[in-house]
């Protein structure tokens, strides 16, 4: 099977992980590939602008490796090597079209993630993934 885990490094990324660890007779490495996502807000565009692209491109990569790599090490030393992906747009409708795209049988996911403000004015990334993914959803709260 393979399963999307789409991370942010909050706390609820760690208990989703916890929850994948600690039930290994369903997630076992032997029968699962496992993919990490991470979405990141693009730059305000003048912002993106006045700093220039090689910058701003660095300042992602930056972002992304501080969320990826200690998920990807804490997964490691629990048997599984997950290959990891990043996209810079509006986290819930790019990571439900990454699903989608690459045709996970299941996405693991937070129930809550980073960013509680903007959660009020936009509403939850995973209320937003549910909104637009066909593919079935697994909230770890």
């Amino acid at each position: 099977m393979k399963i999307l885990l789409a991370v942010d490094g909050s706390a609820y990324t760690k208990k989703m992980l916890a929850y994948l660890v600690t039930h290994d007779e369903v997630f076992t490495a032997l029968h699962n590939q496992f993919t990490l996502l991470t979405v990141r807000l693009p730059l305000p565009p003048r912002a993106r602008a006045a700093i220039g692209k090689e910058i701003a491109d660095g300042y992602h990569a930056h972002e992304v490796e501080r969320v990826l790599a200690p998920v990807s090490k804490f997964l490691l030393r629990h048997g599984i090597d997950a290959k990891s992906a990043w996209k810079i747009g509006q986290p819930g409708e790019a990571i439900a079209a990454f699903a989608q795209a690459g045709k996970f049988d299941l996405m693991l996911m937070g129930s809550h993630g980073h960013g509680a403000l903007v959660n009020l004015v936009m509403g939850s990334v995973a209320t937003r993934v549910l909104a637009h993914c066909t593919v079935p959803v697994l909230l770890v709260r």
